[in-house]
């Protein structure tokens, strides 16, 4: 893309700096809209805006203020919408609006939305767009009607409809933001409301290009090998960490310690699915085990399914390292999963964006170390992985950082969303070089 200046210059911007420009505009705007008067109740210092509204377009969910409190319907609706446009992606609803325009894209265009969407063909482009439009606005009016339905009970129709589009949106799309201050840990015991919304956010995690593929050949045989892989270790994942977080917490008083059998059952799923990206919490995150605490941040770092909602390094990155480990250890001379083999260069992707985001989240936690000596150091960490990660779960001590520490989240939050789209720019155009160089022995291990 060209921009005109004055005097026949240009700037050329690649892909991934239009994505970043069009992800800013939106916290901009987002910023200055919460900062009107008719958008929140008390005083809100503009930092606390535009960390409202980077936490929104980046569909984390970490907060400074009590949304519920602070916020009017106008800024509630405000941040609503900036969750459904970072949730779908900027240049989802930029690329739709132009093919609203024009019925055929530009090249340039065309690479962009391959680039951004992940799709490996052009032709490909319009139908996944459309896909996840349609697809998100279905998911998330069936979770409307559902919650809307149970909060009938506790509020009146307009309340409970609000409270309904509000979190079906904020948990279709990951977002984690929260009408209420203890999140949803007043839930804890509505098996209806916490079903239909950890519904919610699996789905959205899952990936669109997987939903629209189980819709398409409804048998497991005839699924993509992706689709199986995204799928088969997002259950796995799902179940394990529900075992584990039900035992290490089952003896825990502060958290399931005293809750009946089913309650104690269904929270332990509610907290061991949320990691993923959702962002919501019915058990307190500062009163659970450090091991369950571990376990937690693991499952942050890894994330949902490409082309979702949630963040992370994405579940296909994690199997394609695991995998490549243990083809390592038997020696074998390729990497195989459901009968077909692995590319090399998908190996080094994964494991490019493992090392990247390890490092961000080092960067950042480090920088919070040197600005809040006083934190707790388990607490910074969690803060770090979780905005790095683009998940907002907190323990609660993001309102208590200093503003440049905020700052700090702030860059995790944009960059975490961001890293794997200007990643997949970079891969996407190789440079190659005729000269090639003798091979070197060094040593590993």
């Amino acid at each position: 893309m060209k921009i005109n200046l004055p005097q026949n210059r240009t700037i050329n911007l690649s892909p991934p700096s239009i994505i970043a420009l069009g992800f800013l505009g939106l916290i901009l705007i987002g910023s200055l809209l919460l900062m009107l008067p008719i958008a929140h109740h008390q005083e809100v210092h503009w930092l606390e805006a535009v960390f409202t509204a980077t936490s929104a377009v980046t569909i984390t969910g970490l907060s400074v203020v009590n949304v519920g409190e602070s916020y009017t319907v106008f800024g509630k609706i405000v941040i609503m919408l900036l969750l459904q446009c970072g949730g779908l992606g900027f240049m989802t609803f930029a690329i739709l609006a132009a093919m609203s325009l024009a019925p055929k894209m530009g090249l340039k265009q065309q690479v962009m939305a391959q680039e951004t969407i992940g799709q490996t063909s052009l032709k490909k482009i319009s139908f996944t767009i459309k896909g996840v439009f349609l697809y998100s606005l279905f998911f998330e009016a069936i979770g409307t009607v559902i919650l809307t339905i149970a909060w009938l009970q506790d509020y009146n129709f307009s309340q409970a409809f609000f409270y309904a589009a509000f979190y079906s949106v904020s948990a279709f799309n990951n977002g984690g933001f929260s009408l209420f201050p203890n999140s949803l840990m007043s839930f804890s015991g509505q098996y209806f409301v916490t079903f239909t919304i950890s519904m919610l956010y699996i789905l959205g995690g899952i990936g669109f290009l997987v939903l629209m593929d189980v819709r398409k050949h409804m048998r497991w045989k005839k699924l993509s090998t992706n689709s199986k892989l995204i799928l088969s270790t997002i259950a796995g994942l799902n179940l394990s960490a529900f075992i584990i977080i039900w035992i290490l917490e089952a003896s825990n008083p502060q958290t399931l310690g005293l809750m009946s059998l089913g309650d104690q059952a269904v929270n332990a799923w509610f907290q061991a699915t949320v990691p993923r990206s959702s962002g919501f919490h019915s058990l307190p995150l500062d009163q659970m085990t450090n091991a369950s605490t571990l376990v937690t941040m693991f499952l942050m770092f890894i994330g949902g399914g490409s082309l979702s909602t949630a963040g992370g390094i994405k579940v296909g990155t994690f199997i394609i390292v695991v995998i490549s480990v243990i083809s390592f250890l038997r020696r074998e001379d390729e990497i195989r999963l459901f009968r077909h083999s692995i590319p090399e260069k998908t190996t080094f992707k994964a494991l490019a964006v493992v090392c990247i985001t390890a490092l961000l989240i080092m960067g950042g936690f480090m920088s919070l170390l040197i600005l809040e000596p006083e934190q707790d150091f388990l607490d910074l960490l969690f803060e770090t992985v979780s905005a790095a990660c683009t998940v907002g779960l907190s323990r609660g001590v993001t309102p208590e950082l200093q503003p440049a520490s905020l700052l700090i989240l702030m860059l995790l939050m944009f960059a975490g969303r961001l890293g794997p789209l200007t990643l997949a720019y970079f891969i996407a155009t190789p440079k190659k070089s005729r000269l090639k160089h003798p091979p070197a022995e060094i040593q590993v291990g």
